[in-house]
């Protein structure tokens, strides 16, 4: 996965050697060299997070610049969302008041996160069929599973955004389509009718314009839904 700072800087996540590491021009290491005009600035890179008996799966920038990290355990028995200010570590994110996990665990388990306006973590879990929303401090607020009158077990959900009214946006990857929600999860309504296919990932644009990503055809497709 990989996200932008305030600042700018690249941050992604190296799956294979568990890290997350920031990519800009200020630092001392290069990422790469290619043939270029001398008023172009050298890629650089530095280590921000390396983890132990943990695999980080996607990550957000939130509105204060943390970074938002969802990570599943070695042997895959725990899942959680971990906040780091610069290379800190914050906060954790794993149970509900109960005890129970707020997150499902699963080595292919596809597991997407963003902050709402309201500093709310919302993530998409796609084997709860289920996008989990907790407030900044970790509390459960709701569990969307589609609304009242899907079928039961047909909602599967894998990206996720929210735009500049609060409202939450997530692809069901099996259906083709975009359910979108308020910031308390009750249903608004669909993104039908745009010819999308396996719609993927998502992200909303500063003029809140929808931009999917296709899973099988590589294709990018920009959406007004407002």
């Amino acid at each position: 996965d990989i996200a932008v700072t305030r600042g700018g800087d690249l941050v992604y996540i190296d799956f294979r050697n568990r890290s997350i590491h920031e990519v800009s021009d200020k630092h001392i290491k290069p990422l790469f060299k290619l043939p270029r005009k001398n008023s172009e600035p050298d890629l650089e890179t530095q280590t921000l997070v390396k983890l132990e008996g943990w695999t980080p799966r996607s990550l957000c920038i939130t509105s204060l610049d943390d970074l938002l990290v969802m990570m599943i355990s070695d042997y895959v028995k725990q899942t959680r969302v971990v906040r780091y200010s610069g290379c800190t570590e914050k906060e954790s994110i794993q149970w509900d008041d109960k005890g129970n996990p707020l997150y499902s665990s699963s080595y292919n388990n596809d597991l997407y996160l963003c902050e709402n306006r309201n500093s709310d973590i919302c993530v998409a879990d796609y084997a709860a069929r289920a996008v989990v929303v907790v407030s900044s401090a970790g509390k459960l607020r709701f569990r969307y599973t589609g609304p009242p009158f899907t079928s039961k077990g047909m909602f599967y959900p894998v990206g996720i955004t929210t735009d500049s009214q609060g409202k939450i946006l997530t692809t069901d990857r099996c259906n083709d389509f975009i359910h979108i929600m308020d910031q308390d999860g009750l249903f608004l309504r669909y993104i039908v009718n745009c010819g999308l296919e396996y719609p993927r990932g998502l992200c909303v644009n500063s003029k809140d314009d929808l931009l999917v990503t296709e899973y099988y055809t590589g294709k990018v497709k920009k959406i007004k839904y407002c």
